[in-house]
């Protein structure tokens, strides 16, 4: 059995990091909630575009722009969403699993595009082909932090180097439930849940015109809104990881205190049993 020393040094260890993830814990809520608040702002814009859209194609039935063509799929690019940094339970490790198990099952060969560090470094691990990355774009990040990555992926497709993208990331459901989400880029399917448009706009130019600049900021929109959710789950994910860490803590102070009283009260009886028998020695001495 530990010394008491021992154990004491041990509860105040665990004390020190119980009060490093609590902290951690506090930071990690505060940063959701307005990573939360930057995702909700963005919605509107996604719904609007992906409505305008729905309506230009369905003007422009016998239009075909090369992101709506779809073709046999004989080569794939996956844009991988993670965080930067870790500390934030399975969240990078689920995506990281979705994105093997996508490509596993597609049979093709594959490419992928990895935004944050840990898609980065889990891609090179695995020596899956990795044509870019987009790393330390922090917790705001922009549509300009992102557009390298999409930029690259868009002309994979465009080249025909690559005849479907997806985008992997981890979509925020609520603060305790994060899901590790497929959503196909292109070729673009149209939205079959888009919102009818507030009003019937007349186009000009012509609505296939509109639809060729539309296209690619849809597009975009939809990578940088999986980005946003991703932002939100990793710090709903930390926040939780940290919780339970300094629950976790809290129950290790109990038991190690449990066991240092336990020691403390054997070290005492011990004493007490040797100064009784030390004073029974010497009164059997001077009789």
């Amino acid at each position: 059995m530990a010394s008491l020393r021992d154990l004491r040094l041990q509860i105040k260890s665990v004390t020190g990091t119980q009060k490093i993830t609590k902290a951690m814990e506090l930071v990690a809520a505060a940063k959701m909630r307005r990573a939360q608040d930057r995702m909700l702002a963005s919605r509107p814009y996604s719904d609007e575009i992906a409505s305008i859209m729905s309506e230009l194609m369905r003007r422009s039935p016998e239009y075909k722009h090369p992101f709506l063509m779809v073709r046999e799929v004989r080569r794939r690019c996956i844009i991988l969403v993670t965080a930067d940094r870790g500390l934030a339970g399975a969240l990078n490790s689920n995506n990281v699993r979705t994105a093997v198990r996508v490509i596993n099952e597609g049979g093709v060969p594959a490419s992928v595009v990895a935004v944050g560090r840990k898609a980065r470094d889990s891609m090179k691990r695995l020596s899956w082909d990795l044509i870019a990355e987009v790393i330390n774009y922090g917790d705001r990040p922009t549509m300009g932090d992102v557009l390298p990555a999409i930029r690259v992926a868009v002309q994979q497709y465009e080249a025909g180097d690559a005849d479907q993208i997806d985008v992997v990331f981890a979509r925020f459901v609520s603060a305790g439930h994060q899901q590790a989400t497929v959503r196909r880029l292109l070729p673009v399917e149209p939205p079959a849940d888009a919102a009818p448009i507030a009003a019937d706009f007349e186009y000009e130019p012509e609505p296939k015109d509109v639809l060729d600049a539309l296209l690619p900021r849809y597009v975009e929109s939809l990578v940088y809104q999986a980005v946003l959710e991703n932002v939100a789950s990793e710090q709903a994910a930390r926040m939780v990881a940290m919780r339970n860490a300094s629950d976790n803590a809290t129950d290790m102070i109990g038991d190690l205190t449990l066991t240092a009283n336990k020691v403390r009260q054997t070290t005492v009886t011990t004493e007490l049993m040797e100064i009784v028998g030390g004073a029974a020695a010497l009164t059997d001495a001077t009789n």
